[in-house]
């Protein structure tokens, strides 16, 4: 099982991403909203502004500060200045 770091320590399962969206536009924000009404939503944000939303194949939306292209940089394994300043142990 792959996992991939959203920020602050935060990992989810690369298998159970369906995508990663800006949360910018009105369609994405009705569907934070519902999930955060129903209970579905992991705020991975830690206080911070919301990048992108991460839409989880078991209807759970999730939040990270990060934007979608350094979350997707990250699936696909390529190494950033951030995430090397966050795991100093590697």
């Amino acid at each position: 099982m792959k996992l991939i770091n959203i920020g602050f320590g935060n990992l989810v399962s690369a298998s159970r991403l369906i995508a990663i969206v800006s949360p910018d536009s009105a369609p994405i924000k009705r569907m934070v909203q519902e999930a955060r009404d129903r209970g579905g939503l992991i705020d991975a944000t830690y206080g911070r502004r919301t990048r992108a939303v991460l839409i989880m194949d078991n209807d759970h939306l999730v939040l990270s500060a990060l934007q979608p292209e350094t979350v997707s940089g990250r699936l696909n394994g390529e190494k950033d200045a951030e995430e090397e300043e966050e795991a100093p142990w590697q």
